[in-house]
């Protein structure tokens, strides 16, 4: 029997706005793709747009089965873009594998997206250590504690490993880092930016890595 609604079917079709903030020229663009986007990341930030450093990340199996999941950028330079994560985790086991990956920033209140696709490398264990020990004491334990991705049991199972790992480690000082846990960049080929316009004539400006260098396309929205 089937369960479709209509009218669920209609509200949907018909959930649409106009974009008309602003467009993007080839003139407007920064010289790099990583001026563009630190450029974009402050209008985000200016615009009280919350996380604006969160990002979509999708990777996929060797054989191409997808997945996709939200990170957070923590470091961004010529190099690529940082984010961290527990090496055992789905997204880790997957880059391992296959070290391809694509990420969207999604601004939804500008009407801006940006979307980055490259390859993935673990960085170097002082990178990553270094972060840890920025991170807050209790955000230590919580990424020690959890097996992410790994099926539990029941929430109690992570909140007694939780506290065990808070007994051990008292106070507000750092705890050892996990050899599974660590920093991945992701180096792009290629970098688009994406501004929203009227009557769906958006405008799409890609960075793109060639024998010569980067080279800057417009594509059709």
């Amino acid at each position: 029997m089937s369960t479709s609604d209509p009218l669920a079917s209609q509200r949907l079709a018909a959930m649409r706005r106009t974009y008309q903030l602003g467009g993007l020229d080839e003139a407007d663009l920064e010289p790099t793709w990583l001026a563009q986007l630190r450029r974009w990341l402050d209008d985000a930030a200016k615009h009280g747009i919350l996380d604006p450093n969160a990002m979509v990340l999708a990777t996929a199996t060797p054989d191409g089965a997808p997945s996709a999941r939200t990170v957070l950028l923590k470091g961004l330079d010529d190099g690529g873009l940082v984010f961290h994560t527990n090496y055992a985790s789905r997204k880790g086991r997957e880059l391992e594998a296959n070290p391809r990956a694509a990420v969207v920033f999604p601004w939804y209140d500008l009407q801006r997206q940006v979307l980055v696709e490259g390859t993935v490398a673990r960085m170097a264990e002082a990178d990553s250590s270094s972060y840890w020990a920025s991170r807050p004491h209790r955000s230590q334990i919580g990424s020690a504690a959890s097996r992410q991705s790994q099926v539990i049991g029941s929430r109690a199972e992570l909140e007694e490993r939780f506290a065990a790992l808070e007994r051990e480690h008292p106070g507000e000082g750092p705890i050892p880092r996990p050899a599974h846990w660590g920093g991945l960049r992701l180096a792009p080929d290629s970098v688009e930016f994406w501004q929203g316009r009227l009557d769906r004539l958006h405008d799409r400006l890609r960075f793109r890595r060639s024998a010569e260098g980067w080279i800057v396309e417009r594509l059709e929205p």
